[in-house]
Parts: structure tokens; sequence; C-alpha cells
């Protein structure tokens, strides 16, 4: 009887250890393009060190499309994972957080001295909180609306503005306060409550009007003439579209009809939460 029980016992260890090993793997492909979005983040952080700030402008966008096809892989061919998830949050980090504020501070923010680099601290800072929120509210908020601007929305203003700026003829940095201004305000609206239209509504794959398809296209070429305009031009009107919503709404309640009359505002964080016992 010893026998059988230090056998069970050698079986049931061996399957333990056997399932931890199999719990360890991961996924490659969608964490191929996670990695893929990282290193175009390091690649901006190194070419805005180097001064090679068109370069390193453009490195964001490109690490923002990887960023959104890593995503969409892993939910196509059933690969998401937890580990999935905080790999992109890390890298997300990096390229969307880390990026930018390197990127400002070297190409703007140093000629404030503490606090230019204050500034691009707090970028990241909020950055980080940013992320860190949202991983938390996944499933407790309405998914068509993101609670404070996104990281990447924020990093894409950073690195729409450096190519507006030499697209126009600049030329070297820009030591100008409103970019100083224009930091703090992105690291304010990531950790703020306003709410900011998330797309995720959007489909893509399903039968449209032609007009829709012909506006897009006509859309699609105006971008490919002239993408720092337009790059830039979508990206701070983003940016500044959940503070006129907010805006508007408190217009709305002050001004509108009785509370009770009105209904719940989209993009409100939900109240109900599914029970634990819900599968």
């Amino acid at each position: 009887m010893n026998k059988n029980f230090k056998r069970d016992r050698f079986s049931r260890r061996e399957k333990f250890f056997r399932k931890e090993r199999m719990q360890k793997g991961i996924y490659i492909l969608p964490n191929l393009f996670t990695t893929a979005s990282l290193f175009a983040g390091i690649y901006a952080i190194i070419a805005s060190i180097q001064g090679n700030f068109i370069h390193a402008a453009f490195a964001i966008p490109i690490s923002l499309i990887l960023d959104g096809l890593d995503g969409r892989i892993a939910r196509m061919t059933h690969t998401t994972s937890r580990f999935g998830v905080e790999y992109d949050s890390l890298a997300d980090l990096v390229a969307f957080g880390v990026a930018p504020s390197v990127l400002a501070y070297t190409w703007s923010l140093s000629a404030f001295g503490k606090w230019g680099w204050l500034a691009a601290a707090l970028f990241t800072t909020c950055g980080a909180l940013r992320l860190a929120r949202f991983n938390v509210q996944i499933g407790v908020i309405d998914s068509r609306y993101f609670n404070g601007l996104a990281i990447p929305a924020a990093a894409i203003v950073v690195a729409s503005t450096v190519l507006l700026y030499f697209y126009l003829g600049g030329e070297g940095t820009f030591p100008h306060a409103a970019v100083l201004a224009g930091m703090v305000a992105l690291s304010l609206l990531m950790v703020s409550s306003i709410k900011f239209y998330s797309f995720k509504d959007l489909h893509f794959l399903t039968r449209e009007p032609f007009m829709t398809v012909v506006l897009a296209v006509i859309l699609m070429i105006i971008v490919l003439a002239e993408p720092q305009i337009m790059i830039f031009t979508f990206a701070v009107s983003y940016a500044v579209s959940g503070p006129v919503w907010w805006v508007l709404r408190m217009i709305r309640r002050l001004f509108g009809p009785a509370k009770g009359d009105q209904p719940t505002g989209a993009g409100e964080i939900k109240t109900e939460t599914k029970s634990e016992s819900t599968p």
C-alpha cells in the first residue's frame, strides 16, 4: 500500500508539472506583432536621442498600426491570453508613453529645464495610470467609450505635431511653451473621466451602403495626399472631441429638461456588474 501511495503521489505531481509547463506556453503570432510594436517604440526613443525627430515621429504611428493588428489577429485566430494582454500593456507603455515623452523632450521640452523633464515624466506617468485603469475597467464601463483619452491617441498627437512642424518647413528643435502646455493637457486628459468614442462598435466586415465606400476611398486619398496635415487634424480633433462633448453635456444638463426626464447619458459608467456566479 505504501508503494501504491508513493506511485500515485508521483503520478499526480508529474501531471501537475506537465500542466504548469503547458500553461507557460505563449502564442507566437500575436505576440510577434506586439514585439514589433515594441521595437518601433524603442526605435523612436533612439532616433529622438540622436536628433532624428522625423524618423522618431514616423515610428510611433507604425507602432500604433502594429499594436492594432496584434489584438485583431489574436481574436481572429482565437489565441487571446492573459499573457498577451499584459505584454501588450507593457509594450504600449514604452511605445506610447516613453517614446512620445522622449521625443517631446529632445525636440522641445529640454529648453525649459526641470519643467520640461517634469512635463515629460508626467506624460509617461499618466499614460501608465491610464493603462492600469483601462485593464481593471474591462467589462465595467461601456466598451463604446474610453474613460479618458487613450494613450495611443495622446502619442499620435505628439508625433503628428512633430511631423507637421517639419512638413511646414521647420528645422531643428522647437522650444515653445505651447508644447509644454500641450503635454500637460494630454497628460490630464488621459487620467480624466471624460468619455471618448472608442470606435469599437464599427464593423468593417459587414455590408455598407455604396456611398459609404466612396466616402472611405475619398478620405483615404486625402490622407495619402497630405498625411502630415491629415494625421495631425484627426489626432487633435479626436483629443478635443472628449472635452467638447463633456461641455455640451454639462450645458444640456444645466439648461435642458429636468434630470428625471433625461435618458442615461451614453458612455456613463455602468453600475451593474456580472455576479461572480455567472460564467
